[in-house]
Parts: C-alpha cells; structure tokens; sequence
C-alpha cells in the first residue's frame, strides 16, 4: 500500500470512529471529527500531511 492510500483509510477510520465515539459515549468526541477534517482541509491546500511524514519515515512506499 502506498502512503496516500493509507493516509486516507486512517482518516475515514477516524472519521467513523469518533463519529461512533460521539453518539455512544461523549458529544465532546466530535472535536476528533472536527481535528482530522481541519487537518485534511490544510492538507488539500499545503500538500503538508503530518501522517504521510510518519508514513515516509517509517519506510512505507511513496
């Protein structure tokens, strides 16, 4: 698997997560939910992904 492919099954995992998260245990999970649509939003523009710099590093194929 290639770095995008995983970045944006991580952040659709998170999505759903903390949307889970919200309605099942505290409303206040909805921040994560805010947290990793922020963080894709600047990415689109940045082409600056903190997880796909984890990824590299880590040696997953770009």
């Amino acid at each position: 698997m290639t770095v995008d492919r995983l970045v944006r099954i991580f952040a659709g995992l998170m999505i759903l997560l903390s949307i889970a998260l919200t309605h099942y245990v505290d409303p206040y999970w909805v921040i994560l939910t805010i947290f990793v649509g922020a963080n894709l939003f600047q990415s689109g523009f940045t082409n600056m992904c903190p997880l796909a710099s984890i990824l590299k590093k880590l040696g997953v194929p770009v």
